[in-house]
């Protein structure tokens, strides 16, 4: 349970939350913090971007008649305030973990949750969306998108600016700026200033003033002019008023009289209004204001002493990137890497400070990070790219078109592959192994150790073609790492175990499982390494060799690698029973990782029991 707060715990609901006093609000917002650092810091997630939406949270219920409105907030890692003050404030409890809720915007998860988001800068298209059959249906509801100013560097955010004057709808896009320090140009005048231009005063004098100098144009683009100049001078929205918004602010995201009297005025006005907000990362917790990426994504920590770093022991995958990437820029002057506003998820941090000149971080802009890479590599230039699966689905169009179908040299570090946990089905990498391989001139690598990862993003940085390393989560099964940098043949497996009458084909992660049950099975075990080009000779050998040929993936088994195995199995006549082990057709919901690959049967015991189901299958059909 969580300590008592005597104004928070009377909110079941905005609508108990609307029915406050106005005067009431910042007592709210100070328990909705205290609340959410408590929370958060007993079970982890997101904690600075959280912090830093409370008053934001607070003001948009106490305006908008939500969920009849509908708030769409990008990404959604800062949606904890929002869960909070929308009936989920003691489901925080159980906050991604298995059967717990999740920590983004899920629309079966709660009406309030409009939209569900995971991924960057698909709030504005979606609220448009909104909009949009809100006038077709002659509604009054309203669609507001809440943005960061990390996510607007994303071409989809500017696609949909660009399309909301023309529909005509009544949109609100609040951009929630935690980049700019709250200094004085956000003080008393641009207060004074949003609320008079989101005053419906102004709106009807602007109105007004157009139709009496509609009657003489160069009158009214003189007055335009002047409008625009004179906005230009005071706040910095002249780019949006270019689109077709009404621009209003910056206003201080964390003074909730502002924000409920600026929104109050916002919600009446008609056409696409943009409201600029500031706010703080970790706002109220002086170690999270003073490190937002440290408290970012944070696991359970004493708020009273804050996060202690341990030592860990085992290496990660990422960790054993990051090392590779610093070694090989050392001795290849030509290698950039490139990230999109990943470089600590994807341990850049060291060699973006090693190797500042070569190190390009794109921001939320995964397809423009692909053909970027691919017109350095038409240079001459060597691009190694270092990107989540997840978020290289973002960018498919670009890697076929812009990358593979000209053969270009780009290496795509591909990390979170698999089940990654808490997050959840939106950032599993669920999906690579059967996008990848059906590319031509592509060369797919599934490392099934730390130093394999390390060894075959060598291979793969020697390659002059399009090439995927793909890894998962977190460490490995603690193999030691050498340093030195040996090619792998490619295309070339390697059995680690010969046994009698079942062969276990592994890919990557799940080698180490398939080892263990292939002990108890007394089965043949192959590291597979490569899904394409697959090794057609391991194949062919077991295929005559063993009566029953076990696939095992962490990736969907609908066009993985499995499905390659398969492929040329028929392609030579062989005809093998094959158990195709990987993950279901379905999504994987957040929880513990290895709960997880457990619930889907891909740990140890899972794979030998679907191996002695399927042999006790074929037995009980032969009798």
């Amino acid at each position: 349970m969580f300590t008592p707060r005597p104004l928070l715990d009377s909110i079941d609901n905005p609508k108990t939350l609307r029915r406050m006093d106005k005067h009431l609000l910042p007592k709210v917002c100070e328990e909705l913090r205290s609340f959410l650092l408590e929370s958060v810091a007993s079970t982890g997630g997101h904690l600075s971007s959280n912090l830093g939406t409370v008053e934001l949270a607070v003001a948009l219920h106490y305006v908008f008649q939500t969920p009849n409105d509908r708030l769409v907030w990008d990404v959604g890692h800062q949606t904890y305030p929002h869960k909070i003050l929308t009936g989920r404030r003691e489901a925080m409890q159980g906050l991604r973990m298995k059967d717990g809720i999740s920590g983004f915007p899920r629309r079966h998860e709660s009406p309030y949750d409009a939209f569900g988001t995971a991924h960057s800068s698909t709030s504005i298209s979606a609220a448009l969306g909104m909009a949009a059959a809100f006038k077709q249906l002659n509604s009054s509801q309203r669609a507001v998108a809440i943005i960061g100013d990390g996510a607007m560097t994303a071409g989809m955010a500017f696609e949909a600016l660009n399309n909301a004057k023309d529909t005509g709808a009544n949109l609100l896009v609040i951009l929630n700026d935690n980049e700019m320090s709250i200094s004085p140009p956000v003080g008393a005048l641009n207060h004074y200033l949003a609320k008079l231009l989101s005053s419906r005063f102004y709106s009807a004098v602007r109105k007004g003033g157009e139709k009496v100098l509609g009657i003489a144009p160069g009158m009214l683009e003189l007055a335009r002019n002047f409008e625009e100049h004179m906005k230009g001078m005071l706040i910095p929205g002249t780019l949006f008023e270019e689109f077709g918004f009404n621009y209003i602010g910056p206003i201080d995201g964390h003074d909730i009289d502002v924000l409920v009297s600026t929104l109050s005025n916002v919600r009446e006005l008609e056409g696409p209004q943009f409201l600029h907000v500031v706010t703080k990362k970790g706002k109220g917790y002086a170690p999270a204001e003073a490190d937002p990426i440290l408290y970012h994504g944070v696991g359970k920590f004493d708020p009273k002493v804050g996060i202690i770093s341990k030592p860990s022991h085992k290496v990660t995958y990422t960790q054993v990137f990051g090392d590779w990437l610093c070694d090989m820029a050392a001795l290849d002057q030509r290698l950039v890497a490139i990230t999109p506003a990943m470089r600590e998820g994807s341990g850049m941090v060291r060699y973006s400070r090693e190797y500042p000149d070569r190190y390009y971080d794109v921001g939320i802009a995964e397809q423009h990070a692909l053909t970027f890479a691919a017109g350095i590599a038409c240079e001459g230039i060597k691009p190694v790219v270092a990107i989540y699966s997840t978020f290289l689905q973002r960018a498919y169009d670009q890697l076929i078109h812009d990358i593979v179908l000209q053969n270009l040299p780009v290496v795509l570090a591909i990390d979170r592959a698999g089940l990654v946990g808490a997050d959840g089905a939106t950032h599993a990498g669920s999906f690579d192994l059967s996008y990848l391989r059906c590319l031509p001139n592509t060369v797919v690598m599934t490392p099934s150790d730390e130093n394999e990862c390390r060894q075959m993003l060598f291979t793969a940085y020697n390659l002059n073609q399009p090439v995927a390393v793909r890894y998962p989560r977190g460490s490995g099964p603690g193999v030691a790492v050498d340093t030195k940098m040996t090619p792998i043949p490619v295309g070339k497996a390697e059995i680690r175990r010969t046994g009698k009458g079942i062969a276990i084909l592994a890919f990557g992660s799940m080698l180490s499982p398939s080892l263990e049950a292939g002990e108890l099975l007394d089965a043949t075990v192959v590291n597979m390494r490569f899904v394409k080009p697959i090794d057609t000779d391991v194949i062919r050998h077991v295929g005559e060799t063993h009566h029953l040929i076990v696939t095992v993936e962490e990736n969907v088994i609908m066009g993985g690698a499995g499905s390659a195995v398969a492929e040329r199995l028929a392609m030579m006549g062989l005809r093998p029973q094959l158990l195709q082990i990987g993950l279901p057709d379905l999504f994987i919901e957040h929880g513990d990782p290895t709960d997880l690959l457990k619930d889907v049967g891909l740990d140890a015991p899972g794979i030998k029991r679907s191996i002695e189901e399927r042999i006790a299958s074929s037995t009980s059909r032969t009798e």
